[in-house]
C-alpha cells in the first residue's frame, strides 16, 4: 500500500477516535474527552493534507470522509449500544464500495 494512503488511514484513524470523544464528550461539557477531539481533529487534518500533495481533494475527502463514516458505524454499535437497520446496513456496504471503486478503478489516485 503506497504511503499517501497509510498516511490517510492515520488520518481516519485520528478522525474516528475524535469523533468517538465527541460522543463521550457530552457536548463539550466533560474536559478531557473534549480536549481529546480537539487533539484528534488536529492530527487528522494535519494528517489528510499530506495525501494532498499527490492526490486530488475530491478522492483524499471521499475515501477520509467514507472510512470514517463506516468506523464511526461501527464503533457506535460497539461502545454505544447504537442499532443499525437495514437501510443503514445498505448505505454502508454502498460507501465500501464506493471506496473499493476509486481505489481499484480510478486513475486519479496514486496505486
Amino acid at each position: 500500500m503506497p504511503t499517501p494512503y497509510l498516511i490517510l488511514l492515520a488520518a481516519v484513524a485520528a478522525e474516528t477516535i475524535g469523533t468517538s470523544a465527541l460522543q463521550a464528550s457530552q457536548q463539550f461539557t466533560r474536559l478531557w474527552p473534549s480536549l481529546l477531539v480537539v487533539l484528534a481533529y488536529s492530527v487528522s487534518f494535519y494528517l489528510l493534507s499530506i495525501p494532498l500533495k499527490v492526490m486530488p481533494v475530491g478522492i483524499v475527502y471521499a475515501i477520509w470522509s467514507g472510512l470514517g463514516i463506516v468506523f464511526i458505524a461501527l464503533i457506535g454499535f460497539v461502545l454505544f449500544g447504537q442499532r443499525l437497520d437495514l437501510p443503514a446496513l445498505l448505505g454502508l456496504t454502498m460507501i465500501v464500495g464506493g471506496i473499493a471503486v476509486i481505489h481499484l478503478f480510478s486513475g486519479a489516485n496514486p496505486h
